[in-house]
């Protein structure tokens, strides 16, 4: 698992981490019953996490702009050497809407300037859609943010966003592009209010799969939704970028029809005024319409059987209708297309070459896109490595490439 092992202290942790990462993103491999048994405890471990009702918002929610916090909980089984804090903050989603979001920042213990640390904000993988598969109500909610360990030795502050409707109740965020580049960025504005991380208005973006695909659109959003910010790089590891190739290679199989049925899921809630009346009927045929509620209120980690169970019969029987070609639908999947205009930062991007969920030819795609349009991309592909891996994998890359462009403090 290349760089699985960080620090001594949590390094089976982190070993853990990878196998069940793996796991969860390369869905259509049989899991042990010791890793289903401890995924089930990260994906049900709320007893862990502290009073539930911290993740239920004011009502009416109280004013506030973008980033302000709602309310914060010291979280005290953080890593070695760091302070944590689970928080409720102010972001928006795909309409404007004002929505409380959730999630995690983890600063190093030594003491710092105000405004000091540079900022990475962690955008994660697919966990799931339904509030309970937010990562910050695992019992561990620190072992699925890859390279954690790492940046915080180096001295930045790490911000997790869970994404709306995870964690926090609310709306949908599953690879929608504005909801998501929203969360990821007001994360990082809500580290600048939390006494003692000494966060600066400097922000490193670092996302995996579905975050990598929330990081590209926070780098392409943040210009004009977050001009207080100083956005200095991104980098994402095997990114969703072109939603309709990415479906239509993957749709095949277990993966496929389970991340589809989350994204359709997602977009008939999120767009419904643009979709046809029935949206899921206009797409799926009666069972994959049926089935999708319930795989949608399911975890990736914990409840993978479940999803198979689900799914396997689905295969080959799930689409009605090519989604790419149906009114309302063709435009919501390229409307969450990764942008591919200009960056107006530095792009690292890697890739797995034995990735089987995000294929590699789509990426490479993107990566030439990025590169024609001026974009000053670093791409790099690893031989022999999969979805789950790449994100660990990279880290011995990644890590000069941001201490070069974005470093953990002036």
């Amino acid at each position: 698992m290349g760089n699985a092992t960080e620090r001594p202290a949590r390094g089976g942790r982190r070993v853990f981490a990878a196998i069940v990462l793996t796991v969860v993103l390369l869905i259509a491999v049989p899991v042990t019953a010791g890793v289903v048994e401890i995924a089930g405890r990260l994906a049900e471990g709320a007893a862990s996490a502290g009073d539930p009702s911290f993740y239920t918002p004011p009502t009416p929610l109280p004013a506030g702009q973008p980033g302000d916090v709602i309310r914060t909980e010291r979280l005290d089984d953080g890593p070695e050497g760091a302070l944590a804090w689970r928080l409720l903050y102010h972001s928006t989603d795909a309409s404007g809407a004002d929505i409380a979001v959730s999630g995690t920042i983890i600063a190093p213990v030594d003491a710092a300037k105000e405004g000091d640390r540079t900022v990475v904000s962690w955008a994660h993988p697919t966990t799931g859609t339904a509030p309970r598969c937010a990562p910050s109500i695992g019992v561990d909610p620190f072992d699925l943010i890859e390279g954690l360990d790492r940046l915080l030795a180096a001295g930045y502050v790490v911000a997790a966003t869970d994404y709306a409707g995870m964690g926090a109740p609310g709306s949908p965020s599953f690879l929608i592009g504005d909801t998501e580049a929203a969360n990821v960025l007001d994360i990082a504005r809500a580290a600048q209010h939390v006494d003692g991380t000494g966060a600066s208005d400097r922000v490193v973006l670092w996302g995996h799969s579905q975050g990598g695909h929330a990081s590209l659109f926070a780098a392409a959003r943040a210009p004009a939704y977050s001009p207080d910010l100083e956005v200095q790089v991104v980098a994402v590891a095997a990114p969703a970028t072109d939603l309709a190739s990415l479906l239509s290679a993957d749709i095949g199989d277990v993966s496929g029809v389970t991340i589809g049925a989350y994204a359709f899921d997602s977009y008939a809630t999120a767009y419904a005024s643009s979709l046809p009346a029935d949206p899921l009927a206009a797409i799926l045929t009666q069972a994959g319409a049926d089935a999708v509620p319930g795989m949608a209120d399911l975890c990736l980690i914990g409840q993978n059987s479940q999803l198979h169970d689900i799914a396997d019969p689905l295969i080959g029987s799930f689409l009605a209708h090519d989604p790419t070609t149906v009114p309302g639908w063709k435009d919501v999947l390229a409307q969450n297309a990764a942008p591919t205009t200009r960056l107006d930062v530095p792009l690292f991007v890697a890739q797995g070459a034995s990735d089987t969920l995000v294929r590699p030819a789509v990426t490479a795609s993107y990566v030439v896109a990025q590169q024609a349009a001026g974009t000053d991309v670093t791409s790099e592909t690893y031989p022999g490595v999969g979805h789950g891996e790449i994100a660990l994998k990279v880290l011995d890359t990644l890590l000069p490439w941001l201490a070069d462009r974005a470093p953990a403090s002036r």
